[in-house]
């Protein structure tokens, strides 16, 4: 869903794990591959991009060829490997490297390279990206390099991905141009092995090259400063070993999906859970005593020979299903949340019984794009039994509208954010004929089914109300501050966001510094609480206005939970200033792009959740009493 630069996992970039399965283990997407000694192992590398343990000073990824780097190539050039759909689309390019390992065979002080003369403006700019503390991903048999580092809070040691370009001495940046690559075996009983754990230690050497062209990789060199001067030259050489490792080819991601300090997602839980049962006793009190109290007395009105005066809600019976001001507009949003929602549980349940696996590049976001596609057929439905509902007559514009104003907006959206990445010459940066399948993929699955959803909606019969609607429209009488339009939406959706907003910022963690989110189980917990919440909060609301006789509930609902949307924007807006570094134009406008984009689709979604919980809780109350 969201393009390339952060590579987003989670959306976001995301494994299998249920929620007491913090070990690991997971349905492997791709199946193993047995080598025996002397077997080529190939070694491909990937975009550079931030490193996940340092404060994100971009968000802008680099392609490993960059003409910029001078980085060594393969004899007869680079050659690029097949991806999936959602691995280009979420920033990956990976290509083949000059790296040559064999099962086995221990490797010492190896030549990969010496570069020609690095210009002046080149060697600035990798100068800077050291600065930047910018990371190199490499992948071997599917796992990708990592620097071993230790959980503050277990003393524990995992894998974390990718490795330093260079670091800074006294303010001075040092490129690393030497790798110590340590990759992890496990001996099979037929005799052959399996990669099961890949480190690379990088180390910068001021290296020479002897008369015979052979480096030398004496622990006694001294760091390796790129002078900007337009003649340093840099000599890149790499030691390979080959370590036994007890570690099963089934459980090689446990050091890298390492969950830092689960207590945290344990809190979470339990404070979204704390919430909904807070909304739960307050819905059922609604409910079960005052609602069940003024039913039982409203009937028992029309069954006295006086006639008395309705008063409480049952007053605006005639009122309450009005139609609501633009009603296309909010058919079509409602259609469109409905089809994230399906997206989203459907995704979350695929990736908690272990089908998403992150051996699979790309699998979670190419799933999620499918179903996006696929579940347009809801959207058109939906939209078309709401606009019907609401007396609409313009079917046509609906069926256009409902297919074409949200997968527009978004898509259109992403691809104006690209034109910064193209600027920026950033490997993120969407490929043009990846832009043109996506939109073929879009005019060939979702326009189509849109349609045919909005046909079969329209071909339903209408959906009656259980009270008639009068001709004119009864007058509200003055609100309560806190009832008025402004408050009450951003009263209710702070309920929402707070169910939320801790599991969020490991989601945010993940997105922006490029870590594996792993915690699949907690989220498909915390998504139920958010659709409950969003459901109950919007109850709520509605009864306390029906109650003052204000029966403009429709957009009311749908923008009480959809302001949920609104804070997590304001917590993106909180995060930049206080978890970035971000100093850059065009970083920060594809940072707030990316983060505005998310939040618009919260927002519908969650506001569809209202909407439809509001009229099923109005439906529901209004069939129990009698009206003349």
């Amino acid at each position: 869903m969201m393009l390339s630069v952060p590579r987003v996992r989670a959306t976001l970039a995301i494994g299998a794990l249920w929620i007491h399965s913090c070990a690991a283990f997971y349905l492997p997407g791709v199946a193993p591959h047995d080598y025996t000694i002397e077997d080529p192992v190939p070694l491909t590398v990937n975009s550079l991009t931030q490193m996940s343990n340092q404060q994100v000073k971009s968000v802008i990824s680099y392609d490993y060829y960059d003409e910029r780097f001078h980085f060594c190539k393969p004899e007869g050039g680079p050659e690029k490997q097949s991806e999936s759909l959602g691995s280009i689309l979420f920033g990956d390019r990976i290509f083949s490297s000059p790296f040559e390992l064999r099962m086995g065979r221990d490797q010492t002080c190896e030549l990969l390279c010496e570069t020609e003369p690095i210009p002046t403006e080149d060697a600035k700019f990798i100068n800077q990206c050291i600065t930047d503390g910018y990371a190199m991903n490499w992948v071997i048999d599917g796992l990708p390099a990592a620097h071993e580092d230790r959980d503050e809070h277990t003393q524990e040691l995992y894998y974390n991905i990718g490795f330093s370009l260079g670091y800074t001495n006294n303010g001075q940046p040092a490129l690393n141009n030497h790798y110590k690559i340590s990759i992890y075996y496990h001996d099979r009983p037929d005799g052959k092995r399996r990669v099961v754990g890949v480190v690379v230690h990088p180390i910068s050497k001021d290296t020479k090259l002897d008369a015979q062209g052979k480096p030398d990789c004496s622990p006694e060199n001294l760091a390796f400063y790129l002078k900007e001067d337009g003649k340093s030259k840099v000599v890149y050489t790499y030691d390979v070993e080959w370590l036994p490792s007890e570690t099963a080819w089934a459980t090689r991601w446990d050091m890298y999906l390492h969950i830092l300090d689960p207590s945290i997602h344990w809190f979470s839980l339990v404070n979204s859970i704390v919430i909904v049962l807070f909304l739960t006793g307050m819905v059922a009190m609604i409910l079960l005593r005052a609602l069940h109290k003024d039913i039982s007395r409203y009937n028992s009105i029309e069954a006295q020979e006086d006639v008395q005066e309705d008063y409480g809600w049952k007053l605006i019976h005639g009122d309450v299903f009005r139609a609501p001001p633009r009603p296309m507009l909010l058919s079509v949003l409602v259609g469109s949340g409905t089809q994230l929602i399906a997206m989203t549980a459907l995704t979350l349940v695929f990736a908690v019984l272990g089908f998403l696996s992150p051996s699979n590049r790309g699998s979670l976001a190419t799933v999620m794009i499918i179903f996006f596609m696929v579940f347009a057929c809801i959207s058109g439905y939906v939209s078309a039994r709401i606009y019907k509902m609401n007396g609409g007559e313009a079917w046509k514009l609906n069926v256009f509208m409902t297919a074409v104003l949200f997968p527009g907006a978004i898509l259109g959206s992403l691809f104006a954010l690209n034109f910064f990445l193209i600027a920026s010459h950033s490997s993120g940066a969407v490929p043009f004929g990846t832009m043109v399948a996506v939109l073929a993929l879009y005019m060939i699955i979702s326009f189509p089914l849109s349609v045919a959803g909005s046909y079969f909606g329209f071909r339903k019969p209408r959906i009656e109300q259980p009270v008639r609607t009068n001709q004119i429209p009864r007058q509200i009488p003055d609100q309560p501050f806190y009832l008025q339009p402004i408050p009450s939406i951003l009263m209710g959706g702070i309920l929402p966001f707070g169910a939320i907003f801790i599991e969020l910022y490991f989601v945010m963690n993940s997105i922006w510094f490029h870590r594996i989110y792993y915690g699949i189980g907690f989220l498909f917990l915390v998504f139920s609480v958010l659709l409950l919440t969003c459901s109950q909060v919007t109850i709520l609301m509605c009864y306390f206005h029906l109650c003052n006789e204000d029966y403009h509930w429709s957009w009311r609902s749908f923008l009480t939970a959809g302001a949920c949307g609104l804070y997590v924007f304001l917590y993106s807006i909180l995060y930049y200033f206080t978890k970035l570094e971000i100093d850059d134009f065009i970083s920060t406008v594809l940072y707030a792009g990316y983060s505005g984009i998310i939040s618009v689709m919260v927002s519908v979604l969650t506001g569809s959740v209202g909407y439809l919980a509001c009229l099923f809780f109005l439906r529901k109350i209004f069939s129990s009493i009698k009206v003349d």
